[in-house]
């Protein structure tokens, strides 16, 4: 499996574009970039600029991935960006499709909507799942129905569209909406740290979207308990609670899948689970005790550590980043990938041995 990064938290990336972002990612090792948006190649969808993109990754041996906007037309008002691609939003969408399959990109992010940071203090109310003015089931509808009408552009051009496990849904839900609009046209993006947000182990959520699986982001996190419940934080791959041998193990059947880096900005990303509100509950109509019952145990895991000086305490975690925090977050966690993946490896490898002795 190759180790990538995600352009959004790459220091230096916005402002740079996306040939320094890809000279960059090789520099350092890794094998592959996940550009969140194909407008990051190019914000015009300028053919040549896609293409230059595209034939800079294949020299530098890199994996290039890139993605497109949000699928939930509850959220698509706050990318105007794309609606003026095309016109309307879907003509957009359409746009970038066609320009990533003219250079060569099939596989493609996306995710239904956004958690609102600048809400945080509203508690489940930040999250669009919990939005007043439309339901949850139909903001699912609507975005089912937006992927009907995207299926035939994305068959035609042998294209996948890889849904993010991103804060607003459950991988329960992902599942159904793939298999309803169909796998031959959608995938999922696994995210290692947003399934927690929706009460997951991550383990079992793994599994879950397995049959698939097309993409990842790769972080770790921190849970601490609340008056609310729980909050994540985001760590480094290694410096967390999450079980990486058992995660990766469960990925390792997807070979051709990169593991793509997903670090920080400024902070470590605090989202809270919160398990003690009842309408939070009712809202999960999927919920497992035993995966909750694992998110606490994970929990008082890293309260220990963070309690013996062998974690950071829940101020530390709400502490703005160190500078330098954001490139060592993508560092770290490469190395300590590469050092599960070679662990995994040789195990499998005495399982072959042992079975053909």
């Amino acid at each position: 499996m190759r180790v990538g990064v995600d352009s959004t938290k790459f220091p230096g990336s916005e402002e740079h574009g996306a040939l320094w972002m890809l000279e960059r990612a090789a520099e350092l090792g890794l094998e592959g970039v996940y550009f969140r948006s194909v407008l990051e190649l190019s914000p015009t969808l300028d053919e040549g600029e896609v293409r230059a993109a595209a034939q800079c990754a294949a020299d530098l041996g890199l994996t290039l991935e890139a993605g497109v906007g949000k699928v939930n037309p509850f959220s698509t008002p706050e990318a105007p960006a794309i609606r003026r691609l095309g016109g309307d939003y879907r003509a957009g969408i359409v746009r970038m499709i066609e320009s990533s399959a003219a250079a060569g990109i099939h596989e493609l992010w996306s995710a239904l909507s956004n958690y609102q940071f600048r809400l945080a203090e509203k508690g489940r109310f930040a999250f669009d799942r919990f939005r007043t003015d439309v339901d949850w089931p139909d903001q699912l509808v609507a975005t089912e129905r937006f992927l009907h009408s995207l299926a035939p552009v994305l068959r035609a051009h042998g294209t996948h569209l890889n849904i993010e496990t991103h804060e607003e849904i459950t991988t329960y839900e992902l599942v159904r909406l793939v298999e309803e609009v169909g796998p031959d046209v959608l995938g999922i993006t696994f995210d290692s740290a947003n399934v927690v947000v929706r009460g997951e182990d991550p383990v079992a959520a793994a599994r879950r979207v397995s049959p698939y699986l097309r993409a990842s982001h790769i972080r770790d996190v921190a849970l601490m308990f609340t008056p609310e419940g729980l909050s994540r934080f985001l760590l480094p791959v290694g410096d967390g609670v999450l079980d990486w041998p058992a995660l990766l193990a469960a990925l390792g059947p997807h070979q051709d899948v990169m593991l793509s880096i997903e670090g920080i900005i400024s902070n470590r990303a605090e989202m809270g689970i919160h398990l003690y509100d009842e309408q939070w509950r009712e809202g999960h109509p999927d919920l497992s005790l035993d995966e909750v019952v694992e998110l606490v145990r994970l929990a008082r895991e890293y309260e220990q550590k963070a309690a013996r000086g062998d974690a950071l305490s829940l101020d530390e975690l709400r502490a703005p980043a160190a500078e330098g925090a954001a490139l060592d977050f993508i560092v770290r966690s490469a190395v300590r990938l590469r050092e599960e993946l070679a662990a995994l490896g040789s195990t499998e490898t005495e399982a072959v041995v042992k079975e053909e002795q």
